[in-house]
């Protein structure tokens, strides 16, 4: 009885499951990779060395401008605000419901 050869076997790299376990880490690591490249190229821009100061400023800029709209947010606010006629009021009885004698 003769016994089959064996067949011989190809490379690693040659067998398509490899590439499936191997190629999700592998895009992870380049990934990581272009990041870190990008990150440390552009470092984040230094901030002010007075930086409380000019917050202060805006602060105060804006209660300027908050301080000029209360007219203009008063009337609007007061425009829509239903008001009862002083007629119809003192009329009625007190705990009468409206409309009846």
């Amino acid at each position: 009885m003769a016994k089959p050869e064996p067949t011989p076997s190809k490379p690693w790299w040659n067998y398509p499951h490899m590439w499936l376990v191997v190629g999700g880490p592998l895009v992870v690591v380049v990934a990581a990779i272009v990041t870190a490249v990008i990150a440390l190229s552009a470092p984040d821009p230094l901030i002010a060395e007075d930086y409380y100061k000019k917050g202060l400023e805006i602060n105060k800029t804006l209660t300027e401008q908050d301080r000029n709209m209360v007219p203009a947010l008063q009337a609007r606010n007061h425009a829509v605000t239903p008001v009862a006629p002083q007629n119809a009021a003192s009329s009625a009885a007190p705990g009468a419901a409206p409309g009846k004698p």
